[in-house]
């Protein structure tokens, strides 16, 4: 299992805008940056892990888009905004329990054998960004969308699923193989998601009712009646009690993230750390969202999608030995190949609303940098992107400062926190200059100007980091040698 999602409504942003945001970490993917337009689409997908085909629908909308590299195992595309400025992030990983199963089994591929013809998959991560982004033009209709094809085609794994526009998030998480439910975030909270079933609550009157703020597969309430699933011994209804996992694995792997994220934000609401504490890295009842002490920034997401455990003795990039450090799952780990944080602002033009924050590779390491959405090419520095290792984009340079600055962190910590203030400050800065000329002009011509000035900013910091971090790691060679040594 891999990923972490973090969702923040309007009202609990630094400007109004939504902000939806995950790391894709499921393993060391190469991944680029590139706007998908409608002549690219195709009338026909299909699926490479689960060879299923589907028929999309036509005028499919433009989208950026961070797939895989290398396609031999599909598009993976990840995130993206469309034209109509709605944002997707597809998938964070969950987790569910065997009586779900039983009921209600994975699609899963089944490869032609002897005479028995080939049995095609459900949808999964692979698909989903691809299926979707391109046909909808509100948060609202990414969840009716999927759920429908949920409900016909099934899938082969639990996901959970963002999506977003100016006015309101959803999330949507898959119950089995067709079943699924979808909750509206409140506007002034945030939502925190590690690799396990995640919503705590749950209208099904309104589901079933006038679907202001919840929405499910049409048979859910049988489902739960006829399998027997419902745990709850209260009035109130959990779907995590229900439909999720509560192992010994989730206490290490998952819940101390969402703890981590919820005493980063919300530190003096509760007590987090102690024998008294209202929670710790492993309980079990962890809200899923709560209304933050400040306003979230774009850099408080990069921060918390990025951290370690810093503060607590969990840290693994300590230098403090203690029997509990690295014995938990950190946020921002090795493999993560992608990080965006999706976010829509509210107040501008159209065609200045959407903004793709991006960033590659380990993220205690990297920096993150804005690009405006409503283009149809993205500059070369994030986009052309090869499986071999090059000094020539985003996503490499990112992965070789990453691993040079993990071997001596302490060494080349003050060259990180630089560079990640640079980007993200120059970030800022070109940003507020060309919002203003685009505005002030009533013409939006200057947006690929934009994006390359933001593409050369990031090459120019990143290359002064990893000149940096190679000095001194170089400087700390373990076969270094002078005759003064002793």
């Amino acid at each position: 299992m891999a990923c972490t999602t973090i969702l923040v409504g309007k009202k609990a942003s630094y400007d109004g805008s939504t902000m939806i945001a995950r790391n894709d970490d499921g393993h060391f993917d190469e991944k680029k940056l590139v706007v998908i337009t409608p002549d690219k689409a195709k009338q026909k997908y299909k699926s490479v892990i689960s060879h299923l085909e589907i028929d999309l629908p036509k005028n499919p909308l433009s989208y950026t888009s961070t797939p895989s590299v290398d396609t031999k195992n599909g598009v993976w595309a990840a995130n993206g905004i469309n034209e109509a400025n709605v944002s997707m992030s597809a998938t964070e990983t969950l987790t569910t329990n065997p009586l779900v199963l039983g009921a209600d089994p994975y699609v899963v591929y089944k490869p032609r054998k002897g005479k028995q013809k080939e049995i095609p998959g459900g949808i999964g991560e692979e698909d989903l960004v691809v299926l979707v982004l391109p046909y909808i033009k509100t948060a609202r209709q990414g969840v009716i969308r999927l759920g429908s094809l949920l409900e016909k085609y099934g899938t082969y794994e639990a996901n959970g699923i963002a999506f977003g526009d100016e006015n309101e998030i959803w999330w949507l998480e898959t119950i089995g193989g067709h079943h699924w439910i979808a909750k509206r975030v409140k506007d002034e909270e945030y939502v925190m998601m590690p690799n396990q079933f995640g919503i705590d609550s749950f209208d099904l009157k309104d589901a079933f009712g006038a679907q202001k703020e919840h929405l499910c597969s049409s048979d859910l309430k049988e489902f739960i009646n006829d399998n027997f699933l419902n745990l709850n011994n209260d009035k109130i209804f959990n779907p995590r009690y229900i439909f999720g996992s509560h192992s010994d694995a989730d206490h290490v792997y998952n819940t101390p993230r969402a703890w981590y994220i919820g005493r980063y934000f919300n530190l003096n609401t509760y007590k987090w750390d102690g024998e008294n504490a209202d929670f710790n890295p492993e309980s079990d009842n962890l809200p899923w969202s709560l209304v933050p002490e400040k306003k979230i920034t774009v850099e408080d997401v990069k921060y918390i999608l990025s951290s370690y455990y810093q503060g607590t003795p969990y840290n693994p990039l300590s230098n403090i030995d203690n029997p509990k450090k690295g014995i938990y799952r950190p946020i921002g780990i090795s493999r993560t190949g992608v990080m965006a944080v999706l976010q829509i602002r509210p107040y501008m033009p159209k065609l200045l609303k959407g903004v793709e924050w991006i960033c590659f590779g380990a993220n205690p390491y990297n920096a993150i940098c804005p690009v405006y959405t409503s283009v149809k090419q993205i500059p070369k520095y994030f986009s052309d992107v090869t499986l071999d290792v090059s000094t020539n984009n985003f996503y490499w340079n990112s992965r070789l400062i990453g691993a040079l600055a993990d071997e001596e962190f302490g060494y080349c910590v003050q060259h990180i926190e630089r560079y990640q203030m640079a980007v993200s400050s120059r970030g800022h800065e070109i940003l507020n200059k060309y919002d203003a000329k685009m505005i002030k002009s009533k013409s939006y011509k200057l947006l690929d100007e934009a994006n390359e000035e933001l593409a050369n900013m990031a090459k120019e910091e990143t290359t002064k980091a990893l000149n940096n971090i190679l000095k001194t790691v170089s400087e700390h060679m373990r076969v270094g040698y002078s005759r003064a040594d002793k």
